[in-house]
């Protein structure tokens, strides 16, 4: 994992040309290769000397690299890697330490963030003992206008939650505080943010939201190997007893199916028919009688028998994630998503020959939830399992995450009328968040549905609502925040993620394939040894390019780049040394797998267009963005 966050960061390095350049950006104070960065404050102008003509305007938070500092004044470029394009008031910009920034989590199960003015004013919320009375003071006093200068409050987090991934924002962290959390002493980050929304010259009622009300996407992925023919059966009797009570009810019109069907490898066994295969497309129907009959053909289960007891369950989720049409053509997307697995067996490993792919399930889940897709499996867990169970529900917790909260549904003994009962249950559920959106009352007691099913669709209507006002992050320059609740140091509030560009991306990963193959060749001790040594000649040889400031002596990875030791992440492999990687092949398997699925999640990425944003007008397709999770870096 930590490997490749050395490697990102190399690349960040990496030159853009062999064009010879006149100037270098100023270095951070007792740092050697960590340049001084800035983000312009809205509209800062650039000049073309101190106090001269104006060249341009910048947006809001363009990344600037400092090339020279004069009574006031700052010489500026974006590349430390050209001249500098020329100078702006030191006024007009902010002092960024790093390229993170922090996205607000859904507060479906949180109170919203309070921003204050210090972190000495956080602290004294979070300690004060009446902390479950002042806060949901201050968030009135917030929401009202009725905030006082001792409040130290600065601004307060939407109510309505917004996808950073869908409508990018800029919160960049300005610097951080690793402290214990007052409520339960668990790590815990104070973090400094400024923030001002993309577009925030638009008026929340001019941006361009979701159409029509809030309505639902399901999608059955259904295990269809030999065992599952009950199980497929009592699917459809339980969808069809949901349909048939919604069918000529507005609700039962704003809630839609679709079904994925999956085996196994079917170049290993080619009696199975098939590996993934879409029966029937996520479509706005009018009746959901096509559904019904896709999955009652399903029943006709493949009469052979897949290679090994695990089926190749992560490429049906896979597919449903990534070809199941979402969005309609971008004509009126889908607003709440789920994605329900119905399997009685565990997932191909990644390293597995026959899987189809090389990410895994913490990998596609994270990818899920930033696109709003929540993962559900209901995993029979049938005598002739036994042996596989622990295993198959570990990977399945992995995967049935969405914000803090988790949605697998052991179906003990594989009892089909166990079963049949929550798949009602759970899609009885899931209408329910559309009927509550509708203002109408729910099916199921809070009780019956469960917490998390309510929460969730709390979240899923946020998030919805989010779209449909055009909310926006709280336009406030600088303040203070706790990653986690101040209220509930289970949940996390913030999440802090790393800026990258498309062109590092690439070469990150184009490094890490490299690495990669070196690190495959890694068999006995020596080799491991070997391997050690030749990323230390690859370092070496970067220290020695004048565009690169690389520490080759150091003694980890992780501390021949100065920038990782100020980013509150800690890796793994960044941190291993030369002793620990060759002193066991169990300690490095874990390590490479994880580098060769996060480089395939990486490689994803660069060809979804929907993840990468333009910054400013005009900038070319590698300097689009991306705001990616710490827990996906290397």
């Amino acid at each position: 994992m930590t490997l490749r966050l050395a490697l990102l960061l190399l690349a960040l390095a990496l030159p853009s040309g062999a064009v010879a350049q006149p100037a270098r950006p100023l270095t951070m104070e007792g740092m050697q290769t960590v340049y001084q960065r800035v983000l312009t404050r809205p509209g800062a102008p650039l000049q073309d000397a101190p106090g001269g003509a104006e060249i341009r305007r910048y947006p809001a938070f363009q990344p600037l690299y400092v090339f020279a500092r004069q009574e006031g004044w700052l010489q500026v470029g974006p590349s430390a890697h050209a001249a500098p394009a020329g100078w702006v008031e030191s006024a007009r910009v902010v002092e960024w330490k790093q390229n993170i920034v922090a996205a607000f989590t859904n507060p479906a199960d949180r109170r919203r963030s309070l921003i204050f003015e210090s972190p000495e004013k956080l602290r004294w919320m979070m300690e004060h003992e009446a902390l479950q009375d002042l806060q949901p003071q201050l968030i009135e006093k917030a929401d009202t206008g009725l905030l006082a200068p001792a409040d130290g409050v600065v601004s307060i987090e939407p109510a309505n939650f917004v996808n950073i991934r869908d409508d990018l924002y800029l919160m960049p962290i300005l610097d951080f505080s690793e402290e214990l959390h007052p409520l339960n002493y668990e790590p815990n980050l104070l973090m400094k943010v400024a923030s001002v929304p993309l577009e925030d010259e638009l008026p929340a009622a001019t941006r361009e939201g979701p159409a029509g009300e809030f309505d639902a996407g399901v999608v059955f992925v259904l295990d269809t190997t030999k065992s599952m023919g009950p199980f497929i059966e009592r699917t459809q009797r339980a969808l069809s007893r949901v349909v048939n009570d919604l069918n000529g009810t507005e609700t039962g019109a704003r809630i839609n199916f679709g079904v994925v069907a999956f085996r196994d490898n079917t170049a290993a066994v080619p009696g199975l028919e098939y590996r993934t295969k879409l029966l029937t497309p996520l479509a706005r129907r009018f009746a959901q009688a096509p559904v019904l009959q896709s999955i009652s053909e399903a029943t006709n289960v493949a009469e052979a028998s897949s290679p090994g007891f695990n089926e190749d369950s992560l490429a049906g989720v896979e597919d449903a994630v990534d070809s199941i049409d979402w969005d309609q053509d971008g004509r009126d997307p889908f607003d709440g998503r789920y994605i329900i697995l119905v399997t009685d067996a565990g997932p191909k490993d990644p390293r597995d020959p026959n899987a189809r792919s090389q990410i895994g399930p913490a990998e596609i889940q994270r990818d899920a939830e930033g696109r709003g897709i929540v993962i559900m499996t209901l995993h029979l867990k049938t005598a002739s399992g036994a042996g596989n169970h622990d295993y198959a529900a570990e990977q399945y917790r992995k995967l049935s995450r969405f914000g803090q909260r988790q949605f697998y549904f052991p179906i003990e003994g594989g009892s089909e009328d166990e079963f049949e009962a929550t798949v009602t249950t759970l899609v009885t559920a899931l209408t329910d968040h559309v009927r509550a959106a509708r203002g109408e009352a729910s099916v199921l007691s809070a009780d019956e549905a469960g917490e998390d099913l309510v929460e969730l669709g709390r979240a899923m209507r946020l998030a919805w609502l989010g779209q449909r006002e055009g909310t926006q992050a709280p336009d406030v320059i600088e303040g203070w925040v706790t990653e986690k609740a101040a209220e509930r140091p289970q949940a996390r509030a913030i999440e802090p993620r790393l800026l990258i560009t498309k062109n590092e991306m690439a070469t990150m990963a184009e490094l890490l394939d490299n690495l990669l193959r070196l690190a495959e060749s890694t068999r006995g001790d020596a080799d491991a040894d070997s391997f050690f040594a030749q990323v230390q000649q690859v370092l070496a040889g970067m220290a020695q390019n004048p565009d690169m400031v690389v520490d080759a002596s150091a003694g980890t990875l992780g501390g021949a780049l100065e920038y990782l030791e100020r980013l509150p992440y800690r890796s793994q492999l960044l941190q291993m040394d030369r002793e620990t990687w060759a002193q066991s092949a169990m300690l490095r398997r874990p390590v490479i797998d994880g580098m060769r699925q996060k480089l395939t999640q990486y490689r994803k990425w660069l060809y979804d267009s929907s993840v990468w944003t333009a910054l400013y007008e005009g900038a070319p397709d590698g300097e689009t963005v991306f705001a990616m999770p710490f827990d996906v870096l290397p």
